[in-house]
């Protein structure tokens, strides 16, 4: 098929895309890595540097939370909610969702440390400003908001990469801005990357993933052919993973060991991370031709339990190191001990979310 027939004038992939499933249960998957290594550190680590960066630094960043917020974009176009009143709804509770996520994150370690080990610094929370810190979830409630607000004006694909960008540069612009006020810089944190470390996820600069997949998923769920759409994904993710390395050995990048060089990505960042995106979803789809029945369902379960699988994770995951390092005092956290725990954490937070929508339906 010639490349300028490749897409339909009606919808064809319609229904689950299991390439799109496989692609958002891996990135939880780095989150709950990335997140139980970002606790231990707390503590009596032993990680091997070589660990510490491929889960820290590559899985733990382009290929978790910017694939999780393109696929959410790619999700709108999917939804059958996606009325521009429905989306700004939805944006809300999961912005409140955010604050339950730091109050397991930050406050409920901050004072079980402090109990436990009368140490109150392990686990800061800013004099109680962190309960509104942007982190994935809240970045998302914001970014359902403005989508939902653009979509009632209609606006053209070509307009909406406008805005998108236009933000990401804003935010290249405004990174580590200071206010002079821990509330003014926390109430701006949500939409720039603002001093005093109040936000992980501002708006401005994490807006462009959503949009791109907004985009994205109205060209793939046309795609006649997706073995063609997803023809060359290695050179994606090769070129992708290329540009990362480079700008890492400049001394910068999204790869480096200042996690604010993530946080607050330029755009040319953020350009490599959404074509690194396109590229692990056609590693998905080639995936499914080879995966038994039984890790697709697997898949399958991670994808559709998601967001309550994030806030689950960020309950257990504190709690039971603080709990580990309490009781077991010599405890070293080495690459094996890590690697069970983060398992676990994502098996029992996976079993939780299953309880949840169980008892709500």
């Amino acid at each position: 098929m010639d490349i300028s027939n490749l897409f339909s004038n009606e919808n064809v992939n319609v229904g689950r895309q299991m390439e799109l499933d496989i692609a958002k249960a891996l990135s939880i998957t780095y989150m709950v890595y990335i997140h139980t290594i970002m606790v231990v550190k707390a503590f009596n680590i032993g990680l091997s540097p070589t660990y510490d960066f491929m889960f820290s630094n590559i899985l733990g960043r382009p290929y978790a939370a910017p694939i999780f917020m393109f696929c959410m974009g790619v999700g709108v176009v999917y939804s059958r909610h996606s009325q521009w009143d429905t989306m700004v709804k939805r944006g809300i509770k999961l912005y409140l969702l955010g604050m339950l996520v730091n109050l397991f994150e930050y406050f409920i370690p901050h004072y079980l440390c402090g109990t436990l080990f009368g140490n109150w610094d392990i686990f800061p929370i800013a004099g109680g400003l962190l309960l509104f810190c942007i982190d994935v979830l809240a970045f998302a409630g914001l970014a359902f908001i403005l989508m939902g607000i653009l979509k009632k004006f209609n606006l053209s694909n070509r307009n909406l990469i406008i805005i998108a960008v236009a933000m990401s540069l804003i935010g290249t612009l405004l990174n580590g801005i200071d206010f002079g006020n821990d509330v003014l810089n926390l109430f701006f944190g949500h939409f720039f990357g603002a001093a005093g470390g109040f936000t992980a996820f501002p708006l401005f600069i994490w807006f462009i993933f959503p949009i791109a997949g907004y985009i994205w998923g109205q060209y793939f769920i046309r795609a006649k052919d997706k073995g063609l759409f997803f023809k060359f994904w290695p050179m994606y993710i090769i070129v992708a993973l290329i540009y990362f390395f480079v700008t890492l050995k400049l001394g910068g990048g999204i790869l480096s060991s200042d996690v604010h060089s993530y946080y607050f990505m330029n755009i040319f960042d953020a350009l490599f991370c959404i074509i690194n995106a396109h590229g692990v979803i056609g590693m998905c789809y080639w995936m499914l031709k080879y995966l038994p029945d039984a890790n697709v369902k697997v898949f399958f379960i991670l994808s559709s339990n998601v967001n309550n699988i994030y806030i689950a994770q960020w309950f257990f995951i504190p709690i039971a190191i603080i709990l580990i390092s309490y009781f077991f005092k010599d405890v070293v956290y080495s690459n094996l001990l890590t690697s069970i725990i983060a398992m676990s954490m994502l098996a029992i937070s996976t079993l939780v979310a299953l309880g949840y929508k169980k008892i709500i339906n």
